[in-house]
């Protein structure tokens, strides 16, 4: 279950609550009763390693000379060779 981080408007608590995706968002504050609103938290998803970008999405780097027919990516491209 996901856990979600809440603010509390009248006492200024931020908390955290454990709920179901399907679960409505807590409105009362679990330290003085007072109005709480859902944040907006970051994720912990983090891409390491190699693979997809750092072969097509790592830097822009230009092309030496366009591909046969016409098109404005190189043929070495691995944009152009996935499609």
């Amino acid at each position: 279950m996901p856990l979600y981080e809440y603010k509390c408007e009248d006492c200024g608590l931020n908390f955290e609550v454990r709920q179901k995706f399907s679960d409505d968002p807590i409105n009362t504050c679990n330290h003085c009763g007072g109005s709480a609103k859902k944040l907006i938290s970051q994720t912990a998803f983090a891409l390491k390693g190699g693979g997809w970008y750092q072969q097509g999405y790592a830097g822009e780097k230009s092309c030496p000379a366009p591909a046969a027919g016409g098109s404005d990516a190189c043929a070495s491209c691995p944009k152009a060779a996935n499609g």
